[in-house]
């Protein structure tokens, strides 16, 4: 049954390569489901950028399978391989310098960073003040957990003590969970020792309409004509987030001297 929902234009092509990231792209402009909810995503994160005042660069990390750029075009974009986006570049070594970035945006990036320490780091020294670091990631609803863990490839390991893990495959090594790990579980730790950066945001997104579309990875089964009654009922269920939410908006900021 699983082998049938996977989506088979994906299925033969290496993970990570430019024809892999060329094909999510277009599901998500070609998916109406899919596409509300990377929109709304995308909204989120421009959001962001704009309430800070800087003229300073924006910097997008892992941009494979993104289109962000298309709703702002001043954004870098960039990845750890090459041939995908216009710079590769390693967010653990960012090659900005200080307080030179307006904001550094991911989508589904940070749980694949394998030290989210360094990248705090770089952060902080790249980012303006008032600066933010804004993020789409897995979130760790009861349903979110029983999900990832049963139906993704990649891990979800929320009992782990680490922040880091080892990588040799940088499009599949990863822990799911470390949003929530860093941000909610051991937020004291992440304000030890990042006084500069403070947690402004942790909002779920919409679920519904993400799970009955397929993602990136999944068949799309749903007829054109459902789009308005289901993305109906995804305004209904809101309610339901705190237990269901896939997926949650995450905003740190860069605090200004003296605020």
């Amino acid at each position: 049954m699983l082998n049938f929902l996977k989506e088979p234009s994906i299925a033969k092509l290496a993970v990570g390569s430019p024809e892999f990231f060329s094909r999510q792209k277009t599901m998500i402009q070609e998916r109406p489901l899919l596409k509300f909810c990377y929109y709304d995503w995308y909204t989120r994160l421009i959001a962001d950028t704009r309430s800070v005042s800087s003229s300073a660069l924006l910097l997008e990390l892992g941009s494979g399978g993104s289109n962000l750029k298309l709703f702002e075009p001043a954004f870098i974009t960039s990845d750890v391989v090459s041939g995908v986006a216009e710079r590769v570049i390693d967010g653990c070594n960012l090659p900005f310098a200080d307080n030179s970035l307006r904001a550094i945006a991911l989508t589904h990036v940070l749980h694949h960073i394998p030290d989210v320490e360094a990248f705090f780091r770089e952060a902080r020294r790249t980012l303006v003040p008032g600066g933010v670091i804004t993020m789409i990631e897995v979130a760790h609803t009861p349903f979110a957990r029983f999900f990832f863990s049963n139906f993704h490839p990649e891990p979800y390991d929320d009992l782990t003590q680490k922040w880091g893990f080892g990588q040799k495959d940088s499009m599949v090594d990863s822990n799911q969970a470390l949003s929530w790990i860093v941000f909610v579980r051991d937020r004291n730790r992440f304000e030890r020792l990042f006084p500069e950066l403070v947690i402004e945001k942790l909002a779920f997104t919409p679920w519904f309409t993400y799970l009955v579309s397929g993602g990136v990875t999944m068949r799309n089964l749903i007829p054109h004509f459902l789009v308005p009654l289901l993305t109906g009922i995804e305004w209904l269920l809101t309610p339901l987030r705190p237990l269901f939410a896939l997926h949650w908006h995450i905003r740190v900021r860069r605090r200004v001297p003296g605020e």
